[in-house]
């Protein structure tokens, strides 16, 4: 199957629509890791994303008979672009099935090029299912995303494009891993002439359909996906990009949304592009690769696979962004309640920025300090603790608190000792339009609210901190109110932020 997919790739339709994309070095990020660092740059394609590439290429060989009855597929936004865009393109029409979650910069880019959207699910695989409905009933053609020789072989071509503008010496190449149909088509070329390359995927921990089918040996369906890096959002892979990936892929990294908001901000910096989260996966995963491994002056490529982003997300993104790259420390710090220590705690930061500074008045004799600085890496954190310590100032790190970096930083200044029974829970649900009122209804119950704090990042889950009054003896009532609610939950009655700013 590797020759036929080497014939596929060399001889696949593509150009009509696609570009051949640049293969740019990242100087700034190539200097800070000591490797050198090349995005194949697929987010410069005309709808801002490689899917143009497959789509094209299965729908150039269609009949025209299949042509004139039209195109149907399902997609969470970039796919859906390609599959309109090539309908233009060729004389047909598209429909396109996109979860309700999908971001709206991609449903107006999907109309806007002709085609016909329909929003059904919550995920992918709901509007899946509805697609390959629509398509058995109006006899269309269902143009997969994915699982498809052709589209693989469509987007193979940026695998022999990598090769012909870097030539022999690349050490790795990583690309983002949603169905498998990017990897399995970059793999089936660079494998074939270059089997020494390596080719590693990259998933969000919260999507990891192709690893967990990896390690399983089998195609897992997962039971949810995150949203965050929604053009990744699928639960489960497809079976010829699954065989392909078992026989050519080398290794598939899993990278939280910190690294992926601190890659995105590692490709604005060095070519003020700004990626979705999809489609900076790989350059999360090539920075954790390199210090994994430790390695030193190799070439790597990075596939930058899409450019849609949500505007509403970047806040999300420039926040978490520097804990992404540990360049920033969240600490709770607790300082006498007496004059000059406070000008004693801002003279141990000493030159550092300081992202910010949350002050709460705790009681006559300490007051306790949310602040977050900028550091150059982890050592700096625990020397800046150490010197705290060392002069009386009692430090608690928070860079790695869920509760603090989600809902604290933006609540310091509740405190109120006078709510009995209080227990706080944060909760985890899937962010989408009237999502926080069905969230609200389904909590409703006899115990007081005493807290609460949500904030919308856009695509993401929404993320709710809740205080609530509930007597000791209503404890088994309340337990199962939490099992019977549906959602993600976490117990942060012992979080050391919520003693020290809302207690």
């Amino acid at each position: 199957m590797r020759h036929d997919y080497l014939e596929r790739i060399l001889t696949a339709r593509v150009y009509d629509v696609a570009a051949e994309t640049p293969l740019e070095k990242a100087a700034n990020l190539s200097a800070r890791i000591h490797n050198q660092i090349f995005l194949k740059r697929e987010d410069t394609q005309q709808v801002f994303s490689f899917k143009l590439r497959g789509a094209y290429n299965k729908m150039a060989k269609l009949s025209p008979a299949a042509l004139k009855r039209g195109v149907i597929a399902a997609s969470a936004g970039n796919h859906a672009q390609g599959v309109a865009l090539a309908a233009q393109k060729l004389g047909s029409s598209a429909t396109i099935v996109m979860p309700s979650t999908t971001p709206q910069i991609k449903i107006n880019a999907v109309m806007a090029l002709g085609a016909t959207v329909l929003l059904h699910g919550d995920s992918y695989n709901d509007a899946y299912e509805h697609a390959l409905t629509i398509a058995q009933q109006k006899k269309t053609t269902f143009v997969h995303p994915y699982d498809d020789p052709d589209v693989i072989a469509g987007q193979g071509t940026i695998g022999m494009e990598i090769l012909r503008q870097h030539g022999a010496g690349i050490h790795a190449i990583f690309v983002p891993i949603g169905g498998g149909g990017l990897i399995a088509g970059i793999a089936a070329y660079v494998k074939r002439l270059y089997p020494s390359v390596k080719i590693i995927g990259v998933e969000p921990i919260d999507s990891d359909a192709m690893y967990r089918s990896l390690k399983k040996g089998r195609r897992v369906r997962l039971s949810q996906v995150g949203l965050f890096a929604d053009g990744v959002a699928v639960r489960h892979v497809g079976k010829e990009t699954f065989r392909l990936c078992q026989e050519l892929v080398d290794e598939v990294l899993l990278v939280d949304s910190d690294s992926v908001c601190a890659a995105i901000k590692d490709v604005f910096e060095d070519t003020r592009a700004i990626l979705e989260p999809s489609g900076a996966l790989s350059v999360a995963g090539l920075k954790q690769y390199v210090a994994r491994e430790k390695l030193l002056h190799k070439s790597l490529v990075a596939v930058t696979s899409g450019a849609n982003m949500n505007f509403d997300r970047l806040r999300y993104v420039s926040e978490r962004a520097e804990l992404g790259e540990q360049r920033e420390a969240v600490l709770a710090v607790s300082i006498p309640e007496e004059p000059g220590s406070f000008k004693k705690f801002c003279s141990l930061l000493g030159t550092r920025s300081i992202t910010e500074f949350n002050y709460r008045y705790a009681d006559s004799k300490e007051a306790h300090v949310f602040v977050g600085v900028s550091v150059q890496n982890r050592e700096e954190v625990t020397k800046l603790i150490k010197s705290l310590e060392a002069n009386q100032l009692r430090t608690e790190d928070l860079s790695g608190n869920e509760m603090a970096k989600l809902h604290v930083r933006h609540m310091v200044g509740g405190r109120s000792k006078g709510v009995k029974h209080e227990i706080l829970y944060r909760f985890e649900f899937p962010d989408r339009p009237g999502a926080l009122v069905k969230f609200l209804n389904n909590m409703s119950h006899h115990w007081n609210i005493s807290l609460f704090h949500y904030r919308n990042h856009g695509a993401d889950f929404g993320r709710v901190l809740v205080g609530m009054q509930v007597p000791p003896s209503e404890k088994v009532d309340f337990q199962q109110f939490l099992d019977n609610l549906g959602y993600r939950y976490w117990n942060e009655s012992h979080n050391p932020a919520y003693k020290l700013f809302l207690l």
